[in-house]
């Protein structure tokens, strides 16, 4: 476990109500901080299991309607 400094704790005291973000300065990844009770509650909500056929089949479906010509035919010099 990891204690916040002086400074990361007045940065929570001050931050406003979406969670305070952090980038380390090695890599230039950003972390998202949550309180312990936000992050089990969302992570109550997380569905992380493989997708079912019927799932796929749905986005196929939504992906096929959302298409448009110029989706289909990209590469093509002329279209019909």
């Amino acid at each position: 476990m990891i204690e916040l400094t002086e400074q990361q704790l007045q940065e929570l005291k001050n931050s406003d109500p979406t969670p305070p973000r952090m980038v380390n300065p090695r890599t230039k990844e950003t972390f998202v901080l949550l309180r312990v009770d936000e992050y089990e509650r969302l992570k109550e909500d997380y569905d992380d299991s493989p997708w079912t056929r019927q799932e796929l089949e749905a986005l196929a479906w939504e992906a096929g309607n959302d298409a448009t010509w110029e989706d289909v035919y990209d590469d093509v010099t002329e279209k019909p």
